[in-house]
């Protein structure tokens, strides 16, 4: 058994990165850059008028003669002289010779010309050409992630795709013959099945939106054949119970003799204990507890960062945020606890039901709260350490 630090260690050792891909920049929402992206051309690439008004050769002149117009997608480099303005809109070019745009509500104008009531700055109202990126600059570092916006910007600098890491392909290895479908009726002696769509649903948080789910026996046979389709078309799986030390326990024994190379096996924690992961050449095997939420503890703590680890981000962990206890703690276990609670700005608040076996409470936490092992007493108002769940 191994303390926490150092099981999050050897998942970070053993959590390489994806292979990259060419995505058109339009599918690629969720996906974490593989290189560096240049623009290939500057943003905006002309000068452009921020305002719809008028734009002219700024002096100490009011009155100014309009001689043309320029709008949005018109390029009319007119020669402007100092007492000559033209009519212009929103993105529209700005002649060479102009050099300020006054707002059109500034202005009181008649069919050939303008008083400018109120005389802007000069260079007002003018986006200078380049003045979100140049040509060449960097649009995003590697590692960065892809979102709608990140993808607007790709588009207006005209780069159609871009070089990804792939997402990994999720698989999700349910075992136990207590466990019923929900929707179907409920036998004596079964519990309705939640891991799977609860860790499906985990999984999109990070931007894996497609997890196969399948479903095997409690027995040897059975797991291990299951467990050898998994392991060649997979690069994560992820296996609900059958990791713990009962007679029908099968999945380490099956996981061994797939030739899965065991990297640790239970944590010294509460919950969450009995885990184990492991590799198979490139693929990542977590065996996770069956009981709810230890499960979802242990996803948060260690799938989570090997998935973003995999997928490309460079920060990979849940952040850690630092609160006052609302009332004290005592941890006379000796082990890591990973306690569900509520924050808000200033302090955090322990909940009750923390049973492994119980997701009540889960569902209404914000975040997990660390004792550390070798940490007996917290007193009130103490800082704690915090991994949000929100």
């Amino acid at each position: 058994m191994i303390q926490v630090s150092e099981a999050l260690t050897i998942v970070a050792e053993n959590s390489s990165k994806m292979p990259s891909q060419i995505i058109a920049v339009g599918k690629a929402l969720g996906y974490v850059l593989a290189e560096t992206v240049y623009s290939p051309i500057a943003m905006p690439p002309f000068r452009q008028s921020a305002m719809d008004g008028y734009a002219f050769r700024h002096s100490i002149k009011h009155q100014y003669d309009v001689v043309s117009i320029s709008q949005a997608g018109d390029h009319s480099n007119v020669k402007l002289k100092e007492n000559e303005a033209i009519r212009i809109f929103t993105g529209a070019f700005v002649p060479d010779d102009a050099d300020t745009v006054v707002m059109q509500e500034h202005v009181m104008a008649n069919e050939n010309s303008i008083l400018i009531a109120k005389m802007p700055e000069q260079f007002a109202n003018v986006r200078a050409k380049g003045e979100q990126i140049n040509k060449n600059g960097i649009v995003f570092e590697a590692n960065t992630l892809i979102t709608p916006a990140a993808i607007g910007f790709l588009a207006c600098l005209g780069i159609t795709e871009i070089t990804v890491y792939k997402k990994p392909k999720v698989a999700i290895l349910v075992t136990g013959n207590e466990l019923v479908k929900p929707g179907k009726k409920l036998p004596k002696g079964k519990i309705y099945e939640s891991n799977s769509v609860m860790l499906q649903a985990a999984l999109q948080t990070i931007g894996v939106n497609k997890a196969k789910v399948f479903k095997v026996k409690d027995n040897l046979k059975a797991t291990k054949k299951a467990l050898k389709n998994i392991l060649e078309k997979y690069d994560v799986v992820l296996i609900s119970g059958g990791i713990s030390v009962g007679d029908y326990d099968f999945v380490k024994e099956a996981l061994l003799k797939n030739g899965v190379e065991e990297l640790f096996y239970k944590i010294n924690q509460k919950p969450g204990k009995p885990m184990f992961f492991g590799s198979k050449k490139e693929t990542l095997v977590f065996a996770l507890p069956g009981n709810p939420a230890s499960s979802l503890t242990n996803f948060y703590v260690y799938v989570y960062p090997a998935i973003r680890n995999r997928m490309g981000f460079s920060d990979i962990h849940l952040p850690k945020l630092a609160r006052k206890l609302n009332a004290g703690i005592s941890n006379s276990s000796g082990k890591t606890l990973f306690l569900k609670a509520l924050y808000n700005e200033t302090h955090v608040t322990v909940l009750d039901s923390q049973s492994s076996a119980m997701l009540n409470t889960f569902a209404t936490a914000n975040c997990l709260l660390i004792v550390p092992n070798d940490v007996e007493n917290l007193k009130k108002e103490q800082l704690v350490t915090l991994l949000p769940i929100d």
